[in-house]
């Protein structure tokens, strides 16, 4: 099973596939897993006045409250009745209409029941104006499917397992200002995530992406996959600083700080010199191939460590480390050294 970044054939293939698979999978997965689960997301950030509409139904009940207004002008309309058309089994409709109450969107009619019949108010019917102009911005569109497929992706396989990306269609979060995302947003936000390395394209039938470890740091970071990406990147001054280093980088320090200006982030090769002295006696290799690994290992975290790191030689001992990993590439420890080798040296281009 093969990884690595999507270029411009497996682009082109990779469309080919997303369009033959999408219907089929989209409805098996709606069959098996009808969406349930209200998904707060972002969806129409700055659309609603006095407020944002951050669950993934509030936008599609509010173009749904819009169409039965059309009908019923004056009337209120019974927001149980949306949740029944889309099995929200999970969701309380009087939650929902109260939601849209507070953004001043919708009025709820307080002497019948619950609570769940409502009509728009003048905000809300501005706010549905703005939803439909938004749902036009393509980039804004793009941003979003792959904001919201990257954090589906932390979600559903964050340990790094594949998964069918188009299952992504057939969840609360594949909508975008109440309207849905569609299977060429998700092909080219797949792209663009795969570019700066947040996710890989693993070649299986059908094609599976698997998230990485800078994807999982991106999502952590709680922020968009915007604001990762548009970090400052090599070029600047780094302050590398790993805590209670001892055990875990190859050397005697306790905490090892580095201030670097020639461009080189060393953060990558040096986690990636104590994950190999820490996981070498576990791959099962002979104690002459073991030793050699070890030492190899302990030149990459000296180089990487110095004052002013050579990127030659980060290449050189980060390339002979991962070489000699795939030589005994049997064990799943292996396998992540040879991906976080991979990710250093990706770094360097």
């Amino acid at each position: 099973m093969a990884r690595s970044g999507i270029n411009k054939r497996e682009i082109d293939k990779w469309a080919k596939d997303l369009v033959r698979e999408t219907n089929k999978s989209l409805e098996r997965a709606q069959r098996r897993n009808p969406p349930r689960v209200s998904a707060q997301i972002e969806a129409t950030a700055g659309a609603v006045p006095g407020g944002e509409v951050t669950s993934g139904y509030l936008a599609r009940l509010l173009l749904w409250l819009d169409g039965r207004a059309k009908q019923n002008p004056a009337g209120y309309i019974d927001v149980a009745a949306f949740a029944e058309e889309l099995r929200l089994e999970d969701e309380d409709p009087a939650i929902l209409a109260l939601q849209l109450d507070q953004l001043d969107l919708v009025q709820i009619l307080r002497t019948m029941g619950p609570g769940t019949h409502v009509r728009l108010t003048d905000a809300g019917r501005v706010a549905v104006r703005q939803l439909k102009d938004l749902q036009q911005d393509r980039a804004a569109r793009i941003r979003h499917t792959m904001d919201a497929f990257h954090r589906w992706l932390f979600d559903a396989a964050g340990d790094q397992k594949p998964i069918n990306p188009v299952l992504f269609l057939a969840t609360p979060a594949a909508y975008f200002a109440g309207s849905e995302i569609t299977g060429a947003e998700l092909h080219e936000a797949l792209a663009h995530l795969s570019q700066p390395k947040l996710i890989e394209h693993i070649d299986t039938e059908p094609p599976t992406v698997a998230i990485t470890p800078q994807g999982v740091s991106c999502a952590l970071t709680g922020g968009s996959v915007q604001d990762y990406v548009n970090q400052p990147r090599p070029g600047t001054t780094y302050n590398t600083y790993l805590p209670n280093a001892k055990g875990v980088i190859i050397g005697e320090q306790q905490n090892f700080t580095q201030n670097n200006t020639d461009g080189v982030d060393p953060t990558l090769f040096v986690q990636l010199a104590g994950y190999v002295g820490q996981v070498s006696p576990i791959l099962g290799l002979p104690d002459e191939d073991r030793v050699e690994l070890e030492r190899v290992a302990q030149e990459l975290h000296t180089e990487a460590t110095s004052g002013n790191p050579e990127p030659g030689r980060l290449r050189q001992f980060a390339t002979q480390l991962k070489d000699k990993l795939l030589e005994g590439a049997t064990t799943m420890a292996a396998t992540q050294g040879i991906q976080m080798a991979e990710q250093a040296l990706a770094a360097l281009m």
